[in-house]
């Protein structure tokens, strides 16, 4: 069973403002984007366990043209508060990584 790291060349995480969070996901292959970009495996209730966030607050976007998935979510938290421990949201991506697809 293939996991994100082996159908993505790169995946990475961002700050979307103070209270999103944005995950690019970069297919290798035209066929990985169109198998797994739309799946099951992917969908806002999976991203919702995986970031502890109600799955109504996880939208899609993905960009047929660049072979990317685009799943933004809003922070359980806003940016910066004490407890802050991914101030730019640079390290949420890794918990992808060994999602099964």
């Amino acid at each position: 069973m293939p996991k994100v790291r082996d159908v993505c060349d790169e995946v990475r995480s961002k700050n979307a403002g103070p209270f999103w969070v944005t995950i690019d996901l970069f297919f290798k292959t035209p066929d990985d984007f169109s198998r797994y970009a739309n799946s099951a495996e992917l969908d806002s209730s999976k991203f919702a366990k995986i970031f502890g966030v109600s799955k109504d607050l996880v939208k899609h976007f993905p960009v047929d043209s660049l072979n990317v998935l685009k799943v933004t979510y809003a922070r359980p938290r806003p940016q910066g508060g004490m407890i802050e421990r991914d101030m730019h949201a640079g390290q949420q991506f890794v918990k992808l990584l060994d999602l099964d697809l």
